[in-house]
């Protein structure tokens, strides 16, 4: 396989992760409410007049599941990059980045509960390590802290961020739909943006200036319209499940740039808790063997003998 294939997956992974750092930055200088929702209001506009006569081609297919681009609108764009970066204002972007690449892993527990599909050995105990280093992390490198609920609200905030957009894939994989991809990405995208609307009329609502334009043209741009772009590409080129093992590379990324631009410190928890969760993604990606069959060749190995 040609290595110019892997470029646009390493690409995707390196813009989330600058998005993490940016998350950070608009902490003082934007609310969360507003980012959230100019973000995708830019995204909207800049996609409009290259996707709206496909749209209106479409629009008796996005009519008929009209309900099912919302709710994936809403868990996709909405809860998942709006609780981010309300989370920003109380965690450092390296435990969002850690916390981020938790997705891959409950992607694959949330499609056992919901999708049926039979748990695997590397989901069963990677998601037991993943847990251990989610509390490691989550309790600061002392996960007893956590039974005196001492954990920081952004850590907490990125936990449900990471499972809505977990459950954002299931519901994706499990409503397929008639739709082109960027025909799909628009209609979601209005959804989000109407239901980001009420929580940036709501206020406050945070002029744009020249100290934080710079922001949400890199939450618009980069980090929602060309990295899926980037993201379709990796997946038509070199599969879904090769392109989500680049995910694994998000806490390292993540840490590296908010060093650099923020000065971010990366303390032993942080390895600990990391690297326990990146085994865990790991084996549930790598240990694909559904345990039901495991119990049924070894029930009929038993049996021969």
């Amino acid at each position: 396989m040609p290595l110019i294939y892997f470029l646009p997956p390493l690409a995707t992974v390196l813009i989330w992760s600058g998005n993490m750092t940016i998350n950070q930055l608009a902490v003082g200088a934007i609310a969360p409410s507003s980012i959230a929702f100019l973000r995708w209001l830019l995204a909207l506009a800049v996609m409009t007049p290259f996707v709206l006569p496909a749209v209106l081609r479409h629009r008796d297919e996005i009519r008929r599941h009209w309900p099912k681009l919302a709710l994936l609108g809403l868990l996709g764009m909405g809860l998942w990059q709006g609780l981010a970066y309300v989370a920003a204002e109380t965690t450092t972007a390296t435990n969002m980045g850690i916390l981020a690449a938790m997705v891959p892993l409950l992607t694959v527990l949330l499609s056992a509960l919901i999708l049926r599909e039979p748990p695997t050995l590397g989901g069963v105990v990677g998601g037991v390590l993943a847990f251990i280093g989610v509390t490691v992390l989550l309790g600061r490198g002392n996960p007893l802290s956590l039974l005196q609920l001492q954990v920081a609200a952004g850590d907490a905030l990125m936990v449900v961020a990471a499972t809505c957009y977990a459950l954002y894939g299931v519901m994706l994989k499990r409503w397929a739909m008639n739709l082109p991809p960027w025909v799909m990405l628009y209609a979601q995208v209005c959804f989000a943006v109407l239901f980001l609307l009420p929580p940036y009329l709501m206020g406050p609502m945070t002029p744009v200036d020249g100290q934080n334009i710079g922001l949400i043209l890199y939450a618009g741009i980069p980090a929602s319209i060309i990295t899926t772009f980037l993201w379709m590409r990796a997946v038509r080129q070199i599969g879904a499940n090769q392109s989500s093992i680049f995910i694994n590379l998000m806490p390292l990324f993540s840490a590296l740039i908010a060093m650099a631009f923020l000065g971010e410190q990366v303390a032993g928890f942080h390895f600990m808790g990391g690297l326990l969760i990146l085994a865990g993604v790991i084996m549930a990606q790598t240990l694909t063997r559904p345990l039901g069959r495991t119990v049924a060749t070894d029930k009929t190995s038993n049996a021969q003998q």
